[in-house]
């Protein structure tokens, strides 16, 4: 039996458009599909590939779905080439008027983490290897 291939995240989201242009602050181009105003992709160069979809989109094919409440359960992770690009983007996304969850922190696994949520309250982790010791 072969193994099967994790190729793309599919993110419901409840106003595609406001999920479009926080995601475009993290360098993400979302195209709209031309047969549904309400689906979204974004081929990133490693192969993986991320969808947006509405609640409205979603739920038929989803039997009793609600969307989940209390915080995140599933975290994007952005891997910046130096801890000053996780404080500068955290500063960025807070002052846009996202949540903060998380400041900026040196992590004991050695990294610089902070975390905000996107307009669904869906968890993003900002990260960088911090200088060896």
């Amino acid at each position: 039996m072969m193994n099967p291939t994790l190729n793309t995240i599919d993110i419901v989201v409840s106003d595609l458009d406001a999920s479009i242009a926080f995601y475009a602050r993290l360098g993400l181009e979302f195209k709209l599909d031309e047969h549904s105003p309400e689906h979204a992709g974004c081929d990133l160069p490693n192969g993986l590939h991320v969808m947006l979809d509405t609640e409205g989109f979603r739920t038929p094919f989803l039997p009793g779905w609600s969307a989940p409440v209390g915080g995140p359960r599933t975290l994007l992770c952005f891997e910046f080439e130096a801890p000053a690009g996780v404080d500068a983007k955290y500063a960025e996304l807070v002052e846009a008027g996202y949540r903060g969850i998380a400041e900026p922190f040196d992590a004991f696994w050695r990294m610089r983490y902070a975390t905000v949520a996107d307009p669904d309250g869906n968890g993003i982790d900002l990260y960088a290897a911090l200088a060896a010791r």
